[in-house]
């Protein structure tokens, strides 16, 4: 619904106080014919039937004292389409219909139910997402905390101020509002011009793929009119700009990837700010931590945040594209770090990739020691693979410290059941590439020395120092954090910049595309497809 629509809808004095000529059916609200109604609308709702009976079926909201929390309920239930929410959940066109229609006593005590179920309904969503994210991926493993029903109403109803306490179920996140300010631009936004129409443009070049490219970044406000028809150096380094917010190499030429990510439609765009949206409702406003490491995936960036900024960040990989191996969505507390570490190598990789191999040669993948359940080594030719299964197989495989070990120096620990970590890598080269997804489901550091000094520079005056005789040690150890460090694995191709621009990524997953269908499912629509 457009916003003159809804203004009009939410107009005339607040409907006269909706239906002000209508008072006569509040008069009795403890008539029998209202609680009746009212108390078989809702038996078969627990939260509902007990709100109720503890305050003696008094209304909440059809009541001739009621306007203040009716008008700023119907309110937020209107401009529910522009967080992305299914407004079709709590209809306020419905309401205001069947208010108008209530006749008796016992219709109010119906529209008294609807308004509270419509009520419960959007405070669900608004704080804590429309979807239950594992049952749309199983990857999405963030645990979601639904707010209790009893509480929202209790609270609701002693609220001085009713339109407050219904702001103050939004995300507080600010990121959260510049998205929703992004949805709405995007959605009154007639789209960015032409396709580009060239694989690659360079400083000095000339022609209509130039004139696209142009005009592409002046709609998308990276750029002030101008109607050069030449790749000039104010074209480059607005081309770095639209590259910084999408985490593409900032060399100011627009190669593939900048042009690539130039032609991706509005719309798609719109549905990456729609599902951001309700990626940080799951988060709700419980705080990320002072000082918290953000690792956003289709970013591959992992940063150290202090008071809402970037102290340190590092390039990352992530896993692979593959079923069991793509990098979960959850947050944790790191608690320590373990210096020389050896790999345990996870169930799966072993009966998967490493025991074929050891069943044809007992000595293949040497750098590997085979060990008991209690993490004795055991010799390999004790060992006869052949003779097991993937199910069978009753030994594990575990690679000492050393230069080669695939964890590297050094891993952070955030012990949780998905065995998931932040670690060192030998492979550097990795690095390089613009596309990171390749490890098995872990998130491989960059730069994780540097990484280490600044978690521990909060507990010591050298944390080089510290840091640098463990590592001389060359044997496994365990450095423990004075303050355990929220860490919050998260998955937004579409995120706000510190300058305003919301910069996108590309769905590495096609987690996006998923739950972006399992919001439509659920009613999400937008702005353009609702006229």
């Amino acid at each position: 619904m457009r916003a003159d629509v809804r203004k009009g809808l939410w107009s005339s004095a607040a409907l006269i106080l909706l239906i002000s000529g209508q008072a006569a059916l509040a008069r009795d609200a403890g008539g029998t014919a209202y609680v009746r109604a009212l108390a078989e609308t809702v038996a078969e709702d627990d939260a509902l039937a007990a709100f109720y009976r503890e305050r003696g079926y008094e209304d909440l909201w059809t009541g001739a004292d009621d306007a203040a929390r009716r008008g700023a309920a119907l309110a937020v239930f209107a401009a529910a389409p522009d967080q992305g929410l299914p407004a079709a959940r709590y209809d306020a066109a419905a309401l205001i219909a069947a208010y108008r229609a209530a006749e008796t006593e016992g219709d109010r005590g119906r529209v008294e139910a609807a308004m509270s179920r419509a009520f419960l309904a959007y405070a669900r969503d608004v704080s804590s997402g429309v979807l239950t994210p594992n049952k749309v991926d199983p990857g999405i493993v963030r645990e979601i905390v639904r707010p209790d029903p009893a509480v929202l109403l209790r609270g609701l109803a002693a609220s001085p101020s009713p339109a407050r306490f219904l702001r103050d179920l939004v995300p507080a996140a600010p990121e959260y509002a510049r998205l929703v300010k992004e949805k709405l631009r995007l959605e009154t936004n007639p789209g960015w011009g032409e396709a580009i129409a060239a694989d690659a443009l360079a400083l000095g070049a000339t022609g209509p793929a130039v004139v696209q490219l142009r005009n592409q970044l002046i709609s998308r406000g990276y750029l002030v009119q101008t109607a050069s028809a030449s790749y000039d150096r104010a074209l480059m380094r607005a081309v770095q700009r639209f590259q910084a917010d999408s985490g593409i190499v900032g060399d100011g030429q627009a190669g593939p990837s900048t042009i690539a990510a130039l032609n991706v439609p509005l719309q798609e765009r719109l549905k990456s700010v729609v599902v951001a949206l309700e990626r940080l409702r799951w988060m709700g406003n419980a705080p990320r931590g002072a000082r918290h490491i953000w690792v956003n995936q289709p970013d591959f960036v992992a940063r150290i945040v202090d008071n809402g900024r970037t102290t340190f960040q590092t390039r990352v990989v992530i896993g692979k594209n593959v079923e069991d191996q793509r990098s979960p969505e959850f947050s944790d507390e790191m608690e320590y770090m373990v210096v020389n570490p050896s790999w345990g190598v996870p169930r799966s990789i072993i009966v998967k990739e490493y025991l074929p191999l050891l069943q044809q040669n007992s000595n293949a993948v040497g750098h590997l020691q085979v060990v008991d359940r209690n993490g004795r080594v055991v010799p390999r030719g004790a060992v006869n693979f052949a003779a097991y299964s993937a199910s069978s197989f009753p030994f594990g495989l575990r690679q000492p410290p050393s230069d080669g070990n695939a964890l590297g120096k050094v891993k952070f620990m955030f012990p949780n059941q998905y065995n998931i970590y932040l670690h060192d890598t030998p492979a550097k080269n990795l690095f390089e590439s613009e596309v990171r997804a390749y490890s098995h489901g872990c998130i491989r550091l960059g730069d994780p020395i540097d990484f280490a000094h600044v978690l521990l520079a909060r507990q010591t005056d050298d944390p080089k120092g510290l840091f640098q005789s463990e590592l001389d040690s060359a044997q496994e150890s365990s450095v423990s954090l004075d303050q355990k460090v929220p860490v919050h694995l998260v998955y937004f191709t579409a995120w706000p910049s510190l300058r305003g621009q919301v910069g996108f990524r590309a769905d590495v997953y096609g987690r996006d595309a998923r739950l972006y269908q399992a919001l439509t499912e659920a009613g999400v629509v937008l702005g353009a497809e609702r006229g």
